[in-house]
């Protein structure tokens, strides 16, 4: 006679292998990849990260289309310029859906912009298109936004008097302030505890999503949900964020910004009050908080870090950072505001930005796509639902040039070293 124990042992083995074998037998549909284990699939095999240089180390074996399971979920990975044109521009349509990853979802609960799907998705992100677009994207008023922040970076960095400092702090707080302007319609301080402890979430949460613990996540949610680990941080700092951005929404309603909206919260306001009627509407204060997260989120994380891989570069390439000092010096009158415009008399500048970019490659993979039809792909068959902001451009030529204008960057006196190693986290 069996225990309890026993029994139950028992049970989870057979349940355990049940679900491996229905794995293997799903697996026949999608492209071959390395052979799942049970419970975590392919977790051990990309040492649980998404990291380019695994990703690309299978590839040798396996091609440039081949699935990785994340526990019981299928990840259908495509590599090669040619691979991806044609899944990604001959198949746009068919891939045009977005992932459900268990951790984003429980993060985001479906809202906002960058993560929503389907009808929800559309109608953000039409909102977001139209609300930058009447700040001026593209135009000088939300330009000049960035200009103004310019200024504040250079002026922060010149009372240092040429000390050495680890400038990635400054180039976070930089862009996260011109993001802010843009949402609540205001700057902050620096120097205030509040600002520094949102913008240091903001690099928490986006490291948790690409770390183990957010693998780990994704492939046993019901189980990760309740166990306490780093992963739970992240939903913390999710809540102290929407908190925050509720008081921003409350000052904004008192004020009467949605009658002349300024920022994005106002124009949000204004869209909630104009389609409250509409049955389909989306346009909620859930999805106005998630909106206001993801601006705020991804546009910080980015351009920083493009920028500071752009100074790495300056310092480890001194001959390029004084050729673009010269044309900047050659090009442009003294202590002149940069305008994007101004991309088109600096060429050699601009040719350097688009390097960095190449070189640097802040995000190695592309965003996941799911298949909402099916279709075929270097012979194989996609089913449907398989895994699979334009201001940047501008913040980061503005910003760059600003600082190469009046600063030149190298290593603090007696280090020799320096390196180019990544780490890979999301971006």
């Amino acid at each position: 006679m069996w225990t309890l124990q026993e029994t139950l042992l028992a049970l989870m083995f057979c349940i355990i292998f049940v679900k491996y074998l229905h794995m293997r037998w799903t697996a026949r549909i999608f492209p071959p990849g390395p052979t799942p284990l049970p419970l975590i699939g392919n977790l051990l095999t990309i040492k649980f990260k998404l990291h380019p240089e695994t990703l690309q180390k299978i590839t040798k074996t396996y091609g440039n289309i081949y699935t990785l399971w994340l526990g019981h979920t299928p990840l259908v990975v495509l590599n090669g310029c040619q691979t991806i044109k044609e899944g990604l521009v001959s198949n746009s349509e068919e891939l045009s859906g977005r992932p459900l990853a268990s951790y984003i979802t429980d993060l985001t609960k479906g809202k906002g912009i960058v993560y929503s799907i389907g009808h929800t998705w559309k109608q953000q992100r039409r909102f977001g298109l139209m609300a930058l677009r009447n700040m001026g994207l593209g135009k000088q008023g939300l330009e000049s936004r960035i200009q103004e922040e310019a200024q504040f970076l250079k002026h922060t960095l010149a009372a240092m008097n040429g000390k050495p400092t680890n400038p990635s702090d400054l180039l976070s707080y930089c862009v996260a302030n011109i993001i802010c302007a843009m949402v609540f319609g205001y700057r902050f301080s620096t120097d205030d505890p509040l600002f520094q402890k949102l913008v240091k979430n903001n690099h928490i949460a986006i490291d948790m999503i690409g770390s183990a613990w957010g693998r780990l996540y994704d492939a046993f949610p019901a189980l990760m949900r309740y166990l306490p680990g780093p992963h739970q941080k992240t939903f913390e700092i999710a809540d102290f964020h929407d908190n925050f951005v509720i008081k921003e929404i409350r000052l904004h309603e008192q004020n009467g910004s949605q009658d002349d909206p300024q920022d994005i919260i106002g124009y949000y306001l204004a869209q909630i009050a104009k389609t409250k009627h509409e049955p389909d509407s989306t346009f909620d204060v859930a999805n106005m908080i998630q909106l206001v997260k993801d601006l705020f989120g991804a546009g910080t994380e980015t351009t920083a870090t493009t920028l500071q891989w752009a100074l790495l570069y300056m310092v480890a390439y001194p001959d390029i950072q004084k050729k673009v000092q010269e044309e900047l010096d050659t090009v442009l009158q003294g202590s002149q505001l940069i305008c994007y415009e101004d991309r088109k008399r600096l060429p050699y500048t601009n040719a350097v930005i688009h390097e960095v970019h190449r070189y640097a490659n802040i995000s190695a993979l592309g965003v996941p796509r799911s298949a909402i039809k099916q279709f075929t792909l270097n012979g194989y068959t996609i089913k449907k639902v398989v895994f699979g902001r334009a201001d940047d451009k501008t913040e980061l030529f503005i910003l760059f040039s600003t600082l190469l204008q009046v600063f030149s960057f190298q290593l603090p006196k007696g280090i020799t070293k320096l390196t180019h190693t990544y780490l890979y986290i999301c971006t």
